[in-house]
């Protein structure tokens, strides 16, 4: 039976996981949730069987310890982390002072699947007697290990209400089976991705019980920062080794598949051999075949081999650091494929443990490792590579959300569960009372005069707003655009917002796909050849979309102005510059070279007027902002631009508005001057309508209301009979910029040219948005 934990000991040096969790920002509760009585804390029994699990439910344990005027805190162990050869784990739990209240030895050796069901047998005769003792009011189980059914069984036939993490994803094996079986005995679900929400609600689970929280391995995978890793990479690897010149290898067997599986370990150690890199090999987990993959390693030499360290067992905190410094992680561990991300290490992902996983852009897939040579050039390929972080399976605020999820649980709710079968309720995962967040994005307005950056919801509220002149030279220009990011994600917090990813809207010719900035005129200076995305991400660990502020106005009509539902239309904008965008047949057109509606640059004159492109005569050498304010100086220099009515401080700079205002008081020369401007851009139109035949054509920013009827006038004049029907309106919305911005989290085909949504090459979706949203979002 179990064995009880010794006399609480003096407590060690605090382990990696308290020191992280130690410098959470705490938000703590005053008030006991009344419903399960003033004085009751919830008795958590927290049940963990090997190390990755403990990796994942680390962090959720320092969270309870951290509030005991609301949870207490029981932690059972069993599994491999109480066999020496799979490395005794269950002193990582006691460095992390922790006191384990019961031990269980319940794996039976044989390492094949008739063990494994021992194994759970032996576990469901031992557990009844640890829940009768500890009596918890809730039980915390993860993942899909056969250890984690043995526990679910018991706790369910003994009426324990279970808390599952990670149900609803997919992988390969038996773990699937044992993952869903698990979902259905447990009460309340933490899941990590939007898809495996879905998976729930499609197995019928009750969506108010379901959470999404992320991964709560994230939380600390997202704030690791160790300024002495050589020492860990030294430590594991030896003191000749360099940062990403040395291979992570951990592979487990397939148990329906075992044959095969050790047939793929055995090429995978062949071509390590070849490749010739330094390698630290961890030994496989406890499933069945596990022990003849010891011996394929032991047969080949590994650990004698000078170019392998093979180990049992590594601490979490020193793993991620050896991943994230790795020049690659081959293998078939689901940490690979979901932890690795977040550092952008490339991964190999051999064989189909893993088939059905989310992946981010950084793993090669090799489903059928049948040679040396696959394996091989998939080495070649990979190593030293690095990818952009990613995050899909969490964004650090896993264990608050848990937290919070806990303290909501009723006790005196009926324990029965009730399935939802279909038909399934609408998936909104934001309208769940625990969470009370708002799905949002950053956007970024870079502009010729001022760099904006908002909070903006998905439904085009924008919550927060700041707004700093735009620098003038490159580096102060991004330093600020990262602060401010850096500001609005943190505020974010405190407005119940959860930032999906960040959208920037800049002047300029831009290549979505890449997220650079390939050329601007003189109105933004040192902006060509800038690459936007891959800073910001890196530091903000989100996905970033970029696109140029006319296609991004665009946009934001289509989401939620007057295009929404219109096929063919565009936009232009009359602001500092000229720009535009234009949407047919429901698509943004971005062009060959990504100068597709670059509309200010319309010639309509031949010796007009020079524009800041260098040409002459464009339109927006006549209508914008700064040609205004051009010819407003001239105006004024010759004491024309002053009329009645009107006054100007010494120190006053002349704009365009003292000659939109001079106009509007009579004076007859700013009158001619904006008559000129509105027929440059009336002309230019015609042109729009002649070459793409739109239906719509809106006018957006601040000139657009002096420009609209004009325009009209023009096309009555200018235009094709053909033509001039068409609609010319003023845009209803506040900031189309901005939203343009945060629209481009949710158009479609600008996730396609951008390269993060593509079934070809894998790419990651970005965190928390579903394919299916994104198709509803252009519907």
């Amino acid at each position: 039976m179990g064995t009880n934990a010794p006399p609480r000991r003096e407590p060690l040096a605090r382990g990696p996981h308290e020191v992280y969790f130690k410098n959470l920002s705490k938000q703590k509760q005053k008030e006991v949730m009344e419903k399960n009585g003033n004085n009751h804390k919830l008795r958590v029994c927290v049940a963990t069987c090997n190390r990755a699990d403990y990796s994942k439910l680390a962090p959720i344990m320092f969270g309870i310890k951290a509030e005991p005027q609301f949870f207490e805190l029981d932690i059972v162990v069993l599994g491999s982390h109480l066999i020496d050869d799979y490395g005794n784990t269950y002193r990582m739990i006691e460095q992390d002072d922790f006191d384990i209240h019961t031990r269980l030895h319940t794996i039976v050796r044989g390492e094949d699947e008739a063990a494994m069901v021992e194994s759970v047998g032996l576990a469901l005769v031992k557990l009844p007697d640890v829940l009768n003792r500890l009596k918890p009011d809730i039980m915390i189980v993860h993942g899909d290990r056969f250890d984690a059914l043995a526990l679910a069984t018991s706790a369910a036939l003994m009426n324990i209400r279970i808390l599952h993490i990670e149900g609803g994803e997919v992988s390969g094996t038996i773990d699937d089976s044992i993952r869903h079986a698990i979902t259905k005995l447990a009460h309340y679900h933490v899941c990590c991705t939007r898809s495996a929400e879905q998976h729930l609600i499609a197995m019928c689970e009750d969506h108010d019980r379901i959470l999404l929280a992320g991964c709560p391995s994230y939380d600390k995978l997202l704030s690791a920062k160790n300024k002495d890793y050589m020492s860990i990479i030294r430590m594991w690897l030896g003191e000749d080794v360099k940062t990403r010149d040395y291979i992570v290898a951990l592979q487990h067997p397939v148990t329906t598949d075992i044959k095969h599986s050790i047939k793929m370990f055995e090429l995978t150690l062949d071509a390590l051999i070849s490749f010739n890199k330094r390698t630290l090999v961890l030994f496989p987990n406890v499933d069945a075949g596990s022990k003849e993959m010891v011996r394929v390693m032991r047969k080949k030499g590994i650990e004698h081999h000078p170019n392998f360290r093979a180990v049992k067992h590594v601490p979490f905190d020193q793993f991620i650091q050896l991943v994230a410094h790795a020049g690659c992680m081959i293998g078939n561990s689901s940490c690979g494929v979901r932890e690795v991300g977040a550092f952008g290490t490339p991964v190999i992902n051999l064989g189909t443990r893993q088939t059905g996983r989310e992946t981010g852009e950084n793993v090669l897939h090799v489903r059928d490792a049948d040679t040396q040579d696959k394996i091989l050039h998939a080495l070649q390929l990979q190593f030293g590579k690095q990818y952009p972080c990613s995050k899909i399976y969490g964004d650090g605020n896993a264990v608050p959300r848990i937290l919070k999820f806990l303290k909501s649980i009723d006790l005196k709710e009926p324990l029965q569960k009730k399935f939802c079968f279909p038909p399934v309720k609408d998936n909104i995962s934001q309208d769940i009372d625990h969470i009370l967040e708002t799905q949002s994005a950053l956007a970024v307005d870079l502009g010729g005069t001022n760099l904006r950056v908002a909070i903006v919801s998905m439904k085009g509220e924008i919550v927060k707003k700041y707004t700093q002149l735009n620098p003038k030279t490159y580096e102060d220009r991004l330093a600020l655009i990262l602060k401010m990011c850096v500001e609005a994600a943190s505020e974010a917090v405190n407005v119940n917002c959860r930032i999906l990813g960040v959208g920037i809207s800049t002047g300029g010719r831009v290549n979505p796909r890449e997220g650079i900035v390939l050329h601007s005129t003189k109105l933004i200076q040192e902006w060509s050849s800038v690459d936007l995305r891959t800073p910001i991400s890196d530091a903000l660990h989100l996905p970033v979309w970029v696109d140029n502020d006319g296609n991004c106005a665009a946009l934001a009509e289509r989401k939620f102005g007057h295009g929404k539902g219109i096929e063919n239309f565009v936009t232009l904008i009359t602001g500092t510059g000229i720009g535009g965008g234009i949407v047919h047949q429901h698509e943004l057109i971005h062009g060959s070279s990504f100068c597709a509606a670059e509309l200010g640059h319309i010639v309509v004159s031949l010796d007009g007027p020079e524009c800041l492109c260098g040409s002459q005569g464009c339109i927006e050498a006549y209508a914008s902002g700064i040609a205004l304010q051009r010819e407003a100086k001239k105006l004024h220099d010759d004491d024309l631009l002053l009329v009645e009515g009107m006054s100007m401080k010494e120190e006053e700079i002349v704009s365009a508005a003292h000659l939109i205002q001079a106009a509007k008081l009579g004076n007859t020369k700013a009158e001619s001057i904006l008559r000129t401007a509105g027929t440059a851009l009336g002309l230019g139109v015609v042109n729009i309508l002649h070459t793409v035949n739109p239906s719509l054509v809106i006018l957006s920013g601040v000139l657009a209301n002096h420009y609209v009827n004009a325009v009209k006038d023009v096309i009555n004049r200018q235009a094709l009979s053909s033509v001039k029907t068409v609609d010319v309106v003023v845009s209803n919305l506040a900031d189309p910029a901005l939203l343009g911005a945060a629209s481009l989290l949710t158009s479609l085909e600008v996730m396609c040219n951008s390269g993060f949504l593509s079934t070809s090459v894998g790419k990651p979706i970005p965190y928390f948005l579903s394919v299916t949203e994104l198709f509803m979002s252009i519907s």
